[in-house]
């Protein structure tokens, strides 16, 4: 069962106009606090179909919110200042 959450994430892109992120980029950088994740790992953690994931990781890496090393995520120091 998907949670309310998860259903709000689902449809938004995770970068907003200005810059900032949604609601979904929040999940998404939420989960990779923890330590780097691939987006199969994001997508399960956050209930967020996996095409929609990806696209939300490559705009956070265009938001410099997210780097990739190799098959992984992890947030960058704008994002780590931003969540807390």
């Amino acid at each position: 069962m998907v949670s309310l959450l998860q259903e709000a994430v689902i449809d938004m892109p995770c970068v907003s106009p200005d810059g900032k992120p949604t609601k979904s980029g929040i999940a998404t950088l939420s989960v990779l606090k923890n330590g780097a994740l691939t987006p199969e790992a994001v997508s399960e953690k956050t209930g967020q179909p996996l095409f929609k994931v990806r696209s939300g990781l490559r705009e956070l890496i265009k938001a410099e919110l997210v780097e990739q090393i190799d098959q992984t995520y992890i947030l960058t120091p704008k994002a780590i200042q931003l969540l807390s």
